[in-house]
């Protein structure tokens, strides 16, 4: 009498280092769930979206210098430019929202499947993206790698073209999509109990990120053919 769910074991393993076969690969599967959901009908908000950062971040109780000086000057002028800036009237749909290299498995270079679907929402299908430019396209020294972007959105493209009102709003999604992860690590960060089993991540990596996308001046720094 209770719900239970059956799945078979995905085989495969996921890449701590991956190249840009595996960056084309996420931008494949992104793509392939963005059309498979169009008839989905059972709507799911995206519980850590724009409306939801600012309580997040109310929420560290006035901490985040404690993790950086300036840090929370810092966010709070990002979250009230993201907050007059954030698009509207894109295409929405089903997407992931939490596609890290750990949710990807591969059996060589060709991917297996994805898994934890926790954070599955309705969003912008293009936020989606934004989100795996962040979790695939950075380097070990927190680096952009534009040739890993340039085969994800080659390979997303080719399943499903984007809008030319979402490629310009890829720098602002994917200011948001930092933001999101800078929030949620650094309310662990500063909530984690001491001896936890789980160790929280650093919420400066995403802050880090955060700074390159605003540095950007338009879409084609992700290796975007045409905008």
């Amino acid at each position: 009498d209770r719900p239970a769910a059956m799945v078979s074991f995905l085989k495969g393993v996921w890449h701590r280092k991956p190249r840009t076969v595996h960056c084309a690969g996420v931008g494949r599967i992104m793509a392939e769930l963005a059309l498979a959901g169009q008839d989905y009908t059972i709507p799911r908000p995206n519980a850590l979206t724009l409306p939801n950062w600012r309580p997040l971040f109310e929420a560290c109780d006035g901490q985040a210098n404690s993790v950086a000086d300036g840090l929370a000057e810092e966010i709070e002028t990002e979250l009230t430019w993201l907050e007059k800036s954030w698009p509207e009237d894109l295409p929405t749909g089903v997407i992931h929202a939490d596609m890290f290299p750990d949710n990807v498995f591969f059996l060589g270079d060709k991917l297996s499947g994805v898994i934890d679907f926790y954070f599955a929402c309705n969003d912008f299908l293009a936020y989606e993206i934004a989100v795996c430019l962040n979790a695939w396209c950075f380097e070990a020294d927190r680096q952009f790698n534009v040739t890993k972007a340039r085969h994800m959105l080659q390979a997303y493209q080719k399943v499903r073209p984007l809008s030319a009102a979402e490629m310009q709003a890829l720098p602002v999604l994917a200011r948001g999509a930092a933001l999101r992860f800078l929030l949620t690590r650094l309310y662990d960060w500063l909530n984690t109990p001491e001896g936890a089993l789980v160790r929280p991540h650093d919420p400066l990596q995403f802050r880090d990120y955060l700074r390159f996308h605003k540095g950007l001046k338009g879409p084609a720094a992700y290796g975007l053919d045409q905008v």
